[in-house]
């Protein structure tokens, strides 16, 4: 009798570790048809979202503590490649009333507001600021032996700090912070990266305001050891339920040199929840783009994208 009950004992603690789990299968799927000037028209991955799955979980220890990971790879659904391993994210967290701590291949804390205020839905195709900016796709977004910490929110306000690990490579940190402002209509952060692997230093400041008929969007950046200034403005306006417009401008100038400018209408349709279909122009002064790798002087694109 006695050994039944230590087994029902066992079973019952058991059976509530595991209702207080959970793990949760994830990931976008998202393709394009884009034409740019001059060029055949291509069918790819990464529209708006770079295309990836993931595993994630999160255990409830008990007085508000929670334990957690995630696994996350790349897709390339115009041809089915994927990513080395899981190349985008891996990583053990800790969370509490204190904040998060995540160990592992993490975004960076300057990337998690580094697309927060960008026109045409930060679209890495469709953008100005993704077409435009140095800063945008120039720095080391997720490195090795990655340590990360984020506060809770207080009023508002919040914050996060990152770092990584040399572990015997010269020359390999990326150390980040950002602080940020969320309330009502008003959202405004400031990011900045020291990033050894490119020999940068990237600051930027993005802001937004909800005006209810339209979204007020704005964004400036500085890479320090290039001497690159980039500012953009922009707006998504709601037009129906289920329907928004966004536009933007952005500029690039190097001190001494020539202004590479460009502008983006988009558009998305949400078809449900989680599916919605987009398209998009961009343009740019061509004189200036020509020769920069991946910026065309004009394309148009329309895609559909998936969550789940």
């Amino acid at each position: 009798m006695k050994k039944t009950l230590i087994a029902l004992a066992v079973l019952a603690a058991s059976g509530a570790a595991m209702a207080q789990s959970s793990v949760t299968l994830y990931g976008v799927a998202d393709m394009v048809i884009h034409k740019d000037k001059g060029q055949p028209t291509k069918l790819k991955s990464d529209g708006v979202s770079f295309s990836h799955w993931g595993i994630k979980g999160e255990e409830d220890l008990g007085g508000g503590l929670k334990a957690g990971f995630l696994y996350e790879q790349a897709i390339a659904l115009d041809n089915g490649a994927a990513g080395p391993g899981f190349d985008r994210q891996t990583y053990l967290s800790l969370s509490g009333g204190f904040g998060e701590i995540k160990l592992g291949k993490i975004w960076t804390a300057y990337d998690d507001i580094s697309g927060a205020t960008d026109a045409a839905f930060n679209a890495i195709v469709l953008s100005p600021v993704w077409l435009i900016f140095q800063s945008q796709y120039g720095y080391t977004y997720n490195p090795n032996n990655g340590i990360y910490y984020a506060t809770p929110s207080f009023g508002g306000f919040s914050g996060a700090v990152s770092t990584n690990l040399r572990e015997g490579k010269a020359n390999s940190r990326v150390s980040a912070f950002h602080v940020k402002y969320e309330g009502g209509p008003l959202f405004v952060a400031l990011g900045y990266q020291d990033d050894e692997p490119n020999n940068e230093k990237y600051t930027r400041i993005g802001a937004s305001y909800d005006l209810g008929v339209a979204k007020l969007l704005g964004t400036y950046g500085r890479v320090k050891n290039e001497d690159v200034d980039e500012w953009s403005v922009g707006a998504d306006v709601p037009v129906a339920t289920n329907l928004v417009v966004s536009v933007g401008y952005a500029q690039s100038k190097k001190d001494g040199g020539k202004a590479e400018r460009g502008w983006s209408v988009a558009a998305a349709y949400a078809l449900s929840k989680r599916t919605t279909a987009y398209a998009g122009f961009f343009d740019a002064n061509a004189a200036a783009v020509n020769g920069r790798a991946g910026a065309p002087d004009s394309r148009f694109g329309i895609g559909l994208k998936h969550t789940f």
